[in-house]
Formats: C-alpha cells, structure tokens, sequence
C-alpha cells in the first residue's frame, strides 16, 4: 500500500517535467532572487494539486461514464488558456513591473494558476485508472491519501528543482528565460489551439 506514495511521486514528476505554466513561474520567480516567494508559491500550487488529486480519484467512475462533462471542461480550458496566452503576450514588456507583483503575492498566484490547470484533473484520474488497472489503486481512504500525498511531494519537488537551478537553466537556454512570459504565452496558446483541433477533426 505504500507503494501508492512512490506511484503518485513518479506520475506528479512525469506530469509537471515538461515545460508548463506552472514551472515557468517557479523559474521566473527564483530568478527574481527570492526564495521565499519561491516557496510560497510552491505551496500555494501544492495546495491545488492536493486539493485536484484528491477529487480526481473520487469522480474517476463519474468522469468516464459521461463524456459530455470532460468535452465542457475542455471547451472551458481552450477560453481560459486563450485569455492566459493574450495575458502573458502582454505582461512580456512588464517583465520587471511582473516580478514586483509576484513578491508581493506569489501564494495566490500559485493557487490562482493551479487552479486554472485544466489538465490536472484528467491526469490524475488517468493515473489512478492506470493503477486500478494492474490492481494497484483501491478508493480506501489510506490508499487515496497516500496517492495524493505523493502526488503533492512530486508536484513540489519539480518545482523546488526549477526553482533551485533557475540560475544553471537560465544558462543553458540562454534568451529563452529572459524571455518567460513570451514562453507562457507560446504555452498556453499551444494548449488552447490543441484542444480546439480536437474538436474540430
């Protein structure tokens, strides 16, 4: 049953790798030189992703029995990653203006942006129904706390290792993270026009 701990530390890690809103925050926010903004939003989002993985078991069952729900919640994913393309296009040439905002509340907006992470839900579900499949997952309430807790450890250790090494990835990308909110902006624009296909092939 322990093994649920490690389960949901390995896919919070495979999920929050690749380059997404979340991380390039914790790396923008570290190369604003303050840790402890750093840590603040690393446990807002925290709180989020304990809060998303923890409904994402219980409506599972739900979820795949109606279709009609998950394409809703996709059709709102694509509005609010579009408004969060245009938002982060503009914020581009705030660059020094945004850091100062993020000092200041850098918890919110780690609970704000997690929030509007519209693929956790489906992820952790996905994860679960993985599990279940090899008989590895059950809905006791251990089994379920143990998961999401290694979810939220995976999910912050990603973003503790952005924030770590913010400097040593600034030098290997180079003008890339001089350029972030043009990067979340690319990101969220990706997402949006990917969802949007979906529903139009």
């Amino acid at each position: 049953m322990i093994s649920l701990l490690f389960f949901g530390f390995v896919f919070s890690v495979l999920g929050f790798t690749l380059p997404s809103v979340l991380n390039m925050t914790a790396l923008k926010i570290s190369l604003g030189g303050s840790k402890k903004e750093l840590s603040k939003f690393t446990l807002g989002v925290s709180l989020v992703v304990f809060i998303q993985a923890y409904i994402s078991i219980y409506i599972i069952q739900y979820l795949s029995d109606n279709p009609t729900f998950i394409e809703m919640l996709e059709k709102a994913g694509i509005v609010v990653l579009f408004f969060l393309s245009v938002y982060f296009y503009k914020q581009n040439k705030k660059e020094k203006k945004q850091i100062e905002i993020r000092r200041k509340n850098s918890f919110f907006v780690g609970v704000f942006l997690s929030t509007l992470n519209m693929f956790a839900i489906p992820f952790f579900s996905g994860a679960a129904a993985f599990l279940m499949t090899f008989n590895l997952f059950s809905f006791d309430i251990v089994s379920t706390l143990l998961f999401v807790v290694g979810s939220v450890i995976g999910t912050y250790f990603i973003l503790y290792l952005y924030g770590r090494f913010a400097n040593l990835i600034q030098q290997k990308t180079g003008n890339l993270t001089k350029n972030i909110n043009l990067i979340l902006s690319f990101i969220t624009a990706g997402f949006a026009a990917f969802t949007f296909i979906k529903f139009v092939i």
